[in-house]
């Protein structure tokens, strides 16, 4: 199940989806330089970490949001990297109604 850009989410939900995928990327590309240390990895894994949890803490309130966040939780979730309690917590919390 991928991500459909085409899909009517919100543009701050995309551009949070879109920012991880570049993380990542990111992150992979460091990985492949510097053998997965050093200070660079780990600045590359924070920010991608960053990344990651900001889409699962996204309040996603419209169907759109919540099929986008969904289906790319998902897909992260299948390569084994939705795996941190603070992962679990934090799509919790996004889901609890404040209004």
């Amino acid at each position: 199940m991928a991500f459909d850009a085409r899909r009517r989410d919100s543009a701050e939900l995309t551009a949070l989806i879109e920012a991880h995928k570049s993380s990542y990327a990111a992150l992979r590309k460091t990985v492949d330089h510097v053998s997965g240390s050093g200070v660079v990895f780990n600045d590359a894994c924070r920010t991608e970490e960053d990344a990651l949890m900001a889409i699962c803490v996204y309040p996603a309130a419209t169907e759109g949001d919540r099929c986008a966040k969904a289906s790319y939780l998902l897909e992260i979730e299948a390569r084994g990297e939705l795996d941190l309690e603070q992962h679990m917590q934090a799509i919790l919390r996004s889901m609890m109604w404040t209004g």
